[in-house]
């Protein structure tokens, strides 16, 4: 953004709050004692005195911000990234969660292109934060993901190849490296201590305007579950960033970097108000890790969590949506050696509380193996308290693939389901040979079934903490309760099991 644009953007901001300060001093002159019935008039001392206050307060609030961006702009820099593809004919590049925010070159259609395959080099623009003196640049891992080249320019508009030294899909960090001494480096701040409604400025090249700070505050912090990374922590902010702004800082008014700028919600591909950030303590352990080890070592309990809504309260007996709900615990994993059983709600973990299900995916993946953590459980209503030791994270596993089709299966009216007994045949399909219980064979649209969120070939392990083995045992499982009741299913799909709550109707 120009410097015009900001001057103007301030000159609203001012004209709107001296107003409010002229009526303010009016309501308080109105307000003085005097004669009954008689308006006492405002003196021309005392209106100028306060347009004067106003002034100055508005003048400091300008000159905070003008210093955080001088601070922490030369710190940030351009990242072009250059990738070699194959292109034929008309070329759709494939839904990704990033589009809308990388750059436009990078995900642009292909013109027609003669019949054989041929290499296009595509480009694209993100954003890095320079850590260090001698080059070092923290930005995201979808910025450099693919890319054959690198290139960074920095403020004396001299180029630099780039090196990646490290990256992390799971968090979407990245760090990379050129060869350069004597840089602007960022200061780092501490992102735990930053408020919501607090004030910030995004610094990055949206569009490829380098170099564009924009404004606003911290909107929301803790924000997981949206669909960017495995590992979501963010913090979420209605400062204008827009796609190059990807990698690129997120300060607060003494120019210290909090976050990570990483990716917008929009239904238009522009800002409306939904940006999402890395917050810098996460970023700066992850790229020590990298820069040390050559990866990210997480700790890992070996279980399952999912968050708890009002229905699996109810369906559970819990008092409180809060806490962690174990869905699956690996044999033989450290949870269960710690005594950790599905259908335990986790409630705190070496002492920090743990709201739901993403709190305590990241409390565990933050603390090193071989840890022996302290963990709060709930079981039937009873608190509990266990000693875990945590291992290495292993690689994730993969998805199985559903079945191809199910036999004729038994209805459930209430349920508006077709449940089938997992046969050996069905049990080949889905990859299920260890396992029993009965396989969700069809869902009719609009039924409590499809409401809850089952789908064909879901297999049904328990009911109100009680297995089905069969579909004989199911429809008993479910004959016993009543209309209003709410059932809690242990459903696996595919490699993953997890608990619903379905309401009988």
């Amino acid at each position: 953004m120009r410097p015009m644009k900001i001057r103007m953007l301030f000159g609203a901001i001012f004209s709107v709050l001296l107003l409010a300060g002229a009526l303010g001093l009016q309501a308080c002159d109105s307000a003085r004692p005097g004669s009954p019935g008689k308006e006492q008039p405002q003196s021309p001392p005392a209106q100028a005195a306060g347009t004067t206050q106003v002034h100055k307060l508005m003048t400091e609030i300008s000159d905070a911000f003008e210093q955080a961006a001088n601070r922490v702009s030369p710190s940030v820099v351009p990242i072009y990234a250059e990738q070699v593809v194959q292109a034929q004919g008309q070329m759709n590049f494939p839904d990704d969660p990033f589009k809308d925010f990388f750059g436009q070159d990078f995900f642009r259609r292909f013109f027609e292109a003669p019949s054989q395959p041929q290499k296009q080099t595509v480009r694209s623009l993100g954003s890095g934060v320079i850590v260090s003196k001698d080059g070092h640049i923290l930005t995201n891992n979808h910025v450099v993901q693919g890319a054959s080249k690198l290139t960074v320019v920095l403020g004396d508009k001299k180029s630099y190849d780039a090196k990646i030294l490290g990256t992390d899909p799971q968090s979407d960090v990245a760090v990379i490296k050129i060869n350069a001494n004597n840089l602007p480096a960022a200061t780092l701040g501490d992102s735990d201590n930053v408020q919501v409604g607090q004030w910030v400025i995004a610094v990055g090249n949206p569009f490829e305007l380098m170099h564009t700070v924009t404004h606003g505050i911290i909107s929301a912090k803790g924000r997981s579950s949206v669909g960017l990374a495995t590992y979501e922590d963010f913090i979420q902010t209605d400062a204008p960033i827009n796609p190059g702004n990807s990698g690129g800082a997120l300060a607060d008014l003494d120019g210290n970097v909090i976050a990570i700028n990483t990716a917008i919600s929009t239904p238009t591909g522009g800002n409306v108000g939904l940006g999402f950030a890395i917050p810098i303590n996460m970023a700066r352990r992850i790229m020590d890790e990298l820069l040390s080890k050559g990866k990210v070592v997480r700790g890992y309990l070996g279980l399952m969590p999912q968050d708890i809504d009002d229905s699996l309260a109810k369906a559970l007996k819990l008092e409180n949506t809060k806490g962690a709900l174990i869905s699956q615990v690996t044999p033989g994993g450290p949870a269960d050696k710690a005594g950790i059983k599905v259908g335990d709600v986790v409630v705190d973990f070496n002492g920090n509380k743990i709201e739901g299900s993403n709190a305590l995916r990241n409390a565990v993946a933050q603390t090193p193996p071989g840890t022996e953590a302290k963990i709060g459980l709930l079981r039937n209503g009873r608190r509990l308290e266990v000693t875990a030791r945590l291992a290495e994270r292993p690689k994730e596993a993969s998805e199985k693939p559903a079945p191809s089709g199910a036999p004729e299966a038994q209805p459930s009216r209430k349920l508006g389901l077709s449940v089938q007994t997992l046969t050996p045949d069905i049990a080949q399909q889905l990859g299920l040979d260890d396992d029993k219980g009965v396989v969700v064979a069809d869902v009719a649209a609009g039924s409590p079934g499809d409401d809850a969120g089952l789908q064909r070939g879901d297999l049904i392990k328990e009911v109100n903490r009680l297995p089905v083995r069969t579909a004989e045992e199911f429809e008993k499982a479910i004959q016993n309760l009543k209309k209003g009741d709410s059932a809690a299913l242990l459903v696996r799909r595919g490699s993953e099991s997890f608990f619903l709550a379905i309401k009988i109707e």
